[in-house]
Parts: C-alpha cells; sequence; structure tokens
C-alpha cells in the first residue's frame, strides 16, 4: 500500500467499522456508514452554513477550532430553556455536541475547524428569525 499526504481542507476521512480508512471527495451523503473526519478553512459564515442547524441523530459530533476562533451554539432543547448555549473555542480547544442535539457555528474570524461524526441521519434546517422569517 502506498502512503501519500491527504489534504484535509479537499477531502473527507472516512472511517469504517472495520478499521479501515480512506480519503474521498467530500460528500453530504447523510446515510454514508462509518464515521467522517472533515477539515474546512471557514472564512465567511456561509462557509460555516451559518443560517442553518445541523443534526446528528446517531452519535455525538467532537468540533475542534485549530485556527482561530469560533462560537458553537446549541439550541434550545425544551421550554425551560429559552436562550441558545454558547461555547466560545479558541485554537486548540474543542466541544463535544451531545447525540440529537442541533448545533450551528459562527466565526469570530477566519479560522480552520476539525469535525468529527457519524453523518447517518444527519439533518440541517433553516434558521429562523423570531418573527419567523428565514435568516
Amino acid at each position: 500500500m502506498t502512503v501519500a499526504p491527504i489534504d484535509l481542507f479537499a477531502s473527507s476521512i472516512h472511517l469504517d467499522r472495520e478499521g479501515r480508512i480512506r480519503a474521498g471527495r467530500r460528500t453530504a451523503d447523510p446515510d454514508q456508514d462509518g464515521w467522517r473526519l472533515t477539515a474546512f478553512h471557514a472564512k465567511v459564515g456561509g462557509d460555516v452554513h451559518v443560517g442553518h442547524w445541523e443534526v446528528h441523530p446517531e452519535a455525538e459530533e467532537i468540533v475542534s477550532c485549530l485556527v482561530g476562533k469560533i462560537r458553537l451554539y446549541l439550541r434550545p432543547e425544551g421550554p425551560e430553556q429559552q436562550e441558545e448555549e454558547e461555547i466560545r473555542l479558541t485554537a486548540g480547544t474543542a466541544a463535544i455536541v451531545p447525540r440529537g442535539r442541533w448545533h450551528r457555528i459562527e466565526l469570530d474570524i477566519p479560522s480552520n475547524i476539525l469535525a468529527v461524526t457519524l453523518p447517518r441521519g444527519s439533518r440541517v434546517e433553516r434558521r429562523l428569525a423570531e418573527d419567523g422569517s428565514a435568516l
């Protein structure tokens, strides 16, 4: 087997249940088997789908800020929790998003982000303003 460098910012890394790791082109396939490691440069809000919530019902997700400064938001879980939970991440820090918890990212400055999760069943939902209009 030939070992070669992998451009993490251009590839998705797939870790399957049998212990194999392969690099491939990025895909948004939520039904893909195995874990996915994704690294990306985020320069503007659109690079982190700032207008959307995301959820992974099959597994937790680790979100790490490798370079820069980001905010990870968790959507309120019930009527007793009114405010979004904000977690500030700086270079070299990470947070674990609980399984089934809607979340989103906002940038404070351009950042490099690394995320690992099991994508099976993942969904994205448009964020709404208080008046019900799309952000």
